[in-house]
């Protein structure tokens, strides 16, 4: 692959994991590099960090990419390359003697913690434990999951943390070093057998399958616990950015439509030219918004993270109340107070599902029907109806003519549902019948959400 095969892919697969990358900025990555060259490695990954990486939360899929376009190393390295048939063979073997003799090198260096090391014994791990030749036509040859359960680092571990208390560490620190160093040697090799995988299928290949998209763009029902505290972190961010957005197109938009007599009757005086357009005063409108959240099982932190992001932009509705539901209606708009810690509102929130759930299976058509029974008004003229979930009412009355009789009640009505829009229908989806109603949208990440509560005010 030519240098401007592989620049050209590179941005690409950025572009492709949800990172903005514009084609001035691919431009100036290129400057940067024709004025501090090619030679070294993380000289080139700084150049195209400061060129086309515009948030923190996006480095470690910017890591990731760069590893694979532009690798440290090809195939076994310089070293691999010099060795004859003999010492090619030695290298090659696995059994219990080369095993040992790797796991004592291994631990020598997690005991010394040397990066270097750490990263040559990573490829070796790779070469000799993880190499799967012949295998079938689509499979790859190399296996980070074999290499590990070979070599065993995490086995290592008592061994590293009594070596690091001969040096004079406190138990605590020891087995939190060693601990630490046996998860980067793991992430070395995965990252190993990506880079060889990468040589063999294509970097574009790897890129597609084995990269996480970034924070913004992961979708909510597969999040981890840490995914989760880092879109925590976003959404203030998020809101802040749309906030910010919204003011300027609200000033943008302050003329309302053409006077057209008071523009005549001006242009009296310059003998009927109009040299002096005047327009009508612009009326403020600001919706009164009523958000109904389904907080059943994984679409919770779709539909809480939904609510802080319309809470933080609470300046831009008139009023604003919000309901959780299972298969019973609970008000949860009390816990957002002006100032409230993000994490007391989630402990909050998770603390009233409780009350969201009489018999404790989802029933969307009975909670449309205690909605309207206990709050009957809540929706008006003058209001807005938004519904968070998956329409999944575990085969129960979907009582679609009272929900057509709130979307009828209010001034507008949008659905988000944070399943793809082809498992719509599916299984006890009721998703199909429900968007005949109210228009559904499919919303399973923070983009999807900013995009449609920017629309939405």
């Amino acid at each position: 692959m030519a240098l401007l095969e592989r620049h050209l892919g590179f941005l690409a697969a950025l572009r492709g994991a949800g990172l903005p990358v514009s084609l001035a900025e691919g431009l100036d990555a290129v400057s940067a590099l024709g004025a501090l060259g090619w030679g070294e490695r993380e000289t080139v990954r700084t150049a195209y960090a400061a060129t086309v990486v515009k948030r923190q939360s996006q480095r470690t899929t910017f890591d990731t990419l760069f590893d694979l376009y532009f690798p440290r190393m090809v195939g076994g390295g310089v070293a691999a390359d010099g060795l004859d048939e003999a010492g090619a063979a030695a290298v090659g073997r696995d059994n219990a003697g080369a095993l040992g003799a790797f796991r004592d090198e291994l631990a020598a260096a997690l005991e010394s913690g040397e990066a270097q090391q750490l990263l040559d014994l990573a490829a070796e791990a790779i070469g000799r434990f993880g190499a799967m030749p012949g295998r079938g036509p689509g499979l790859s040859s190399f296996s980070a999951y074999q290499a590990l359960n070979r070599v065993g680092p995490s086995d290592l571990v008592d061994r590293v943390v009594a070596a690091l208390l001969g040096q004079g560490m406190d138990a605590e620190q020891a087995e939190r070093v060693a601990g630490r160093r046996v998860g980067e040697f793991t992430r070395m090799v995965e990252d190993d057998a990506r880079r060889r995988i990468a040589e063999e299928k294509g970097p574009g290949h790897v890129a597609d399958v084995a990269v996480r998209p970034t924070i913004d763009r992961l979708d909510f029902t597969s999040a981890r616990k840490a995914d989760l505290a880092e879109m925590r972190r976003e959404i203030y961010p998020l809101a802040r950015r749309l906030a910010t957005r919204l003011t300027q197109e609200h000033h943008a938009k302050r003329r309302g439509s053409l006077d057209f007599r008071r523009t005549v009757r001006a242009s009296v005086s310059t003998g009927g030219v109009p040299l002096t357009t005047h327009h009508k005063p612009k009326r403020p409108h600001r919706t009164e918004l009523v958000v109904l959240c389904d907080v059943s099982g994984s679409v919770a932190n779709f539909a809480q993270f939904t609510l802080l992001l319309v809470f933080a932009l609470r300046d831009q509705f008139t009023k604003v109340r919000a309901f959780t539901f299972i298969d019973h209606v609970h008000e949860v708009t009390p816990y957002f107070k002006p100032g409230a810690d993000v994490t007391e509102v989630m402990a909050d929130l998770a603390a009233s599902t409780s009350h969201a759930a009489l018999w404790g299976r989802t029933n969307y058509g009975r909670a449309f029907t205690k909605f309207t029974e206990s709050y009957p008004d809540a929706l008006g003229p003058r209001s807005s109806l938004l519904i968070l979930g998956d329409a999944r009412s575990n085969y129960s009355d979907l009582a679609t003519e009272v929900l057509a009789q709130m979307a009828g009640a209010a001034r507008h009505a949008w659905w988000l549902n944070p399943e793809h829009t082809r498992h719509w229908g599916s299984g006890d989806s009721a998703a199909r019948e429900y968007a005949a109603i109210v228009p559904m949208v499919e919303c399973r990440n923070l983009t999807q959400l900013g995009e449609f509560v920017h629309d939405l005010v």
